[in-house]
């Protein structure tokens, strides 16, 4: 609380450069390279930051060239679209993982889903049925069997016996 009391103005009476000098007492524009001369442009862009000027003063007319367009420009295919499907399991492991939050991240769950993997919500870990050996249901939500798990932190696929609750799994 000193610095914003009495002892506070101490250093602006001294006249020391800190923070709350500048900040009180203002800066000098001419130290920071600015051309102020008579003929300068910058003043007759910036009359000053407080002149009361209406919204179409302020943003800067300008046109857009013929050739960029948008009626113009041929449209893309999205490229995630169409290669993503190519990629393997590991890449888009890999674009899951270290693209959090990004469209790309629902791109490659997407297409894990479509593999057969699904995301255990409670473990959070992709797994999938191993094709070699078919589960066992144990009741009507409920089977155990033998899993393939994409272990992220390895980065290795790992294959062992479950039982998995389908109330866990989030296809």
């Amino acid at each position: 609380m000193d610095r914003f009391g009495l002892n506070g103005l101490l250093s602006l009476v001294k006249m020391e450069q800190t923070d709350q000098t500048v900040f009180a007492i203002g800066q000098d524009i001419n130290l920071l390279g600015l051309d102020l001369s008579t003929d300068s442009q910058i003043l007759k862009k910036l009359p000053s930051p407080w002149a009361e000027t209406s919204r179409s003063e302020v943003e800067p007319y300008f046109t857009l060239p013929e050739s960029i367009r948008s009626e113009n420009i041929i449209p893309l295919p999205e490229p995630c679209d169409s290669k993503i499907q190519s990629f393997s399991d590991e890449t888009l492991f890999y674009i899951f993982y270290m693209k959090p939050r990004d469209t790309l991240q629902e791109y490659a769950a997407r297409e894990l889903v479509a593999r057969n993997w699904r995301y255990h919500k409670d473990i959070q870990v992709w797994l999938t049925k191993d094709s070699n050996v078919e589960p066992v249901l144990i009741s009507q939500d409920v089977e155990k069997g033998v899993y393939i798990f994409f272990d992220p932190h390895n980065w290795e696929k790992i294959k062992k016996e479950f039982v998995l609750h389908y109330s866990s799994v989030q296809a």
